[in-house]
C-alpha cells in the first residue's frame, strides 16, 4: 500500500505563489510510477491539474499552463507543484495521486489508484 502526504497549502492573495509537496511512502528505489496533482472545488468534480512521468515528462491542464510547474525528486520520493500568479478560481483542495500503469490521458482521476488526503489552497481577490 502506498501512502501519499501533501503539504504546503494555505491562503494567499491573487497574484501570489505557493509550492505544494507530496511525499510518497515508496522507499524501495522504485520511481517508475506516474504522479499527478488534482484539485476539487466545492460543488465541482475533481479535475487534473498536472501530471508527470517517471522520467520527468509533464502535462498540464490548459487553465494552469504557464503558471504552474510540476516536478519530482525521485531520490526524496517527493512530488512538487509550484503555483505562480494564483487566481481566485484556483481555490480548491489539492490532491496528490500515483499510479504505476496508465493508458490514455494522465489527467483522468480514474487513472490513479493511490491518493493523498489533500491540502487546501485558498486564493482571495
Amino acid at each position: 500500500q502506498v501512502q501519499l502526504v501533501e503539504s504546503g497549502g494555505g491562503s494567499v492573495r491573487a497574484g501570489g505563489a505557493l509550492t505544494l509537496s507530496c511525499v510518497s511512502s515508496v522507499n524501495n528505489g522504485d520511481s517508475t510510477y506516474y504522479m499527478a496533482w488534482f484539485r476539487q472545488a466545492p460543488g465541482k468534480e475533481r479535475e487534473g491539474v498536472a501530471a508527470i512521468t517517471a522520467s520527468g515528462g509533464a502535462v498540464y491542464a490548459d487553465s494552469v499552463k504557464g503558471r504552474f510547474t510540476i516536478s519530482r525528486d525521485n531520490a526524496k520520493n517527493t512530488l512538487y507543484l509550484q503555483m505562480n500568479v494564483l487566481r481566485p478560481e484556483d481555490t480548491a483542495m489539492y490532491y496528490c495521486a500515483a499510479a504505476w500503469d496508465i493508458r490514455g490521458s494522465l489527467l483522468r482521476p480514474s487513472a490513479y489508484n493511490y491518493w493523498g488526503q489533500g491540502t487546501q489552497v485558498t486564493v482571495s481577490s
